[in-house]
């Protein structure tokens, strides 16, 4: 595939760069937030997950730039 389309076109084809970006996230996620959950029950792992999403969706929205035109 790669020599029919060349590497970027693979990519294209095979979903290689969405799997790269889920790869990134789960990466981020498990940096800031730990490897695994805590809690016992369904329901407080679906409360800790939710508190977790939070946290990191307010870590990168920190640490986005905000563009302002000037001109």
């Amino acid at each position: 595939c790669i020599a029919e389309r060349g590497r970027m076109g693979w990519q294209r084809a095979s979903g290689y760069n969405d799997r790269a970006l889920i790869e990134a996230d789960i990466s981020r996620w498990k940096r800031v937030i730990g490897d695994g959950l805590r809690s016992q029950t369904d329901e407080r792992q679906a409360t800790e997950v939710a508190i977790a999403a939070n946290v990191l969706n307010r870590i990168l929205e920190l640490g986005c730039p905000k563009y302002v035109r000037v001109a």
